[in-house]
């Protein structure tokens, strides 16, 4: 049976410990990734591999992360409607 769950904190994407690997066809695309991850202080591995498509998903991580979300704050049935009626959510909106 696998186990799914060590208890260790994975290591941030970029660093030391765990570097981003991306492949890549060309020696220009290399030399043009590079810079991008010189520039931003990113742990990296490139791989030139011509026979394979591109696979720049972890360059994309870290470009882009993930936004945290917040929930919307949850009306108490005794509070006034957020509608603006002035009756309580339990009387108005809340049936």
């Amino acid at each position: 049976m696998e186990k799914i769950f060590d208890g260790k904190k994975t290591a941030k994407l970029g660093t030391a410990t765990n570097p981003a690997v991306i492949n890549v066809q060309t020696a220009e695309r290399v030399k043009e990734l590079e810079s991008v991850f010189e520039e931003n202080g990113w742990r990296y591995t490139i791989g030139l591999e011509p026979d394979k498509p591109e696979d720049i998903k972890d360059l994309e991580i870290l470009l882009n992360p993930l936004k945290t979300k917040i929930a919307d704050k949850h009306v108490g049935r005794n509070e006034p409607c957020p509608c603006g009626s002035g009756k309580k959510y339990k009387k108005c909106c809340g049936i």
